[in-house]
């Protein structure tokens, strides 16, 4: 198991000493509370922090991490090179702007695009299908953390991408929520072993908690800059 990094952040910290201290005990309380895990020290933030988002510690087991997925999202936020792209406008907009800035991400999202509408109507798909097929046209799915929080055909379809036509995003964190194709949709995403994803089993899910996971490693990414900072200052 790693060692947890110190606790440097400045941009992916709440901007009051009110709000910080808040969002610290809340943390504690997650830690007392949750009982025994199986995350490890770079996995347990982002899933502390999804419990954090809906008050459930039902993601504690539930939340499932491909092997190198904490390490592909710290290094791509951290390459200011990465982006968001998301299922639905939820995600882009529940993300922080300032700490997304920090590292240089900009989101896309695609779902309500005219274009998407009408080859989704035309084709008789679903909106989000079409978003992806979009994004991938585009060459903005290549070294991006991908997040879908709302559409699990956004999900399937992401994965005939990186299947049969090469996409190669540096995370998935698929969350989907529903009753129709969520659970398999994430159960199809897990099968992937060359692109690295963070998923919830089963039928809970939700863009609040792909920007909580987001919100989570973007408070990696600073604590790890600010960690090879002060080792390149002593």
């Amino acid at each position: 198991m790693s060692a947890v990094l110190p606790n440097l952040n400045t941009i992916t910290e709440q901007l009051t000493a009110a709000g910080r201290a808040i969002e610290h005990d809340s943390f504690a309380v997650i830690d007392r509370e949750v009982g025994p895990h199986a995350y490890d020290a770079q996995q347990w933030p982002v899933v502390r922090r999804m419990i954090h988002a809906n008050a459930d510690f039902d993601f504690n087991g539930l939340t499932d991490f491909h092997p190198e997925a904490v390490a592909a999202g710290v290094a791509a936020i951290c390459s200011r090179a990465s982006r968001v792209v998301a299922d639905v406008e939820m995600i882009c907009v529940g993300l922080s702007r300032p700490r997304l800035s920090h590292f240089g991400i900009v989101g896309y999202q695609f779902i309500s695009d005219a274009d998407v509408i009408e080859r989704a109507t035309i084709e008789g798909t679903t909106r989000a299908v079409q978003a992806m097929r979009k994004a991938h046209v585009h060459g903005l799915l290549n070294g991006a953390i991908v997040g879908i929080g709302n559409a699990p055909t956004a999900l399937i379809e992401l994965v005939r991408l990186v299947r049969e036509e090469g996409a190669k995003p540096a995370l998935v964190v698929g969350m989907p929520v529903g009753f129709v194709s969520a659970a398999e949709s994430k159960d199809l995403m897990a099968e992937l072993s060359e692109v690295p994803w963070i998923i919830i089993r089963g039928r809970k899910g939700g863009s609040t908690l792909v920007v909580a996971a987001i919100h989570a490693l973007l408070g990696l990414a600073e604590a790890a800059e600010q960690a090879e900072k002060g080792l390149h200052r002593s």
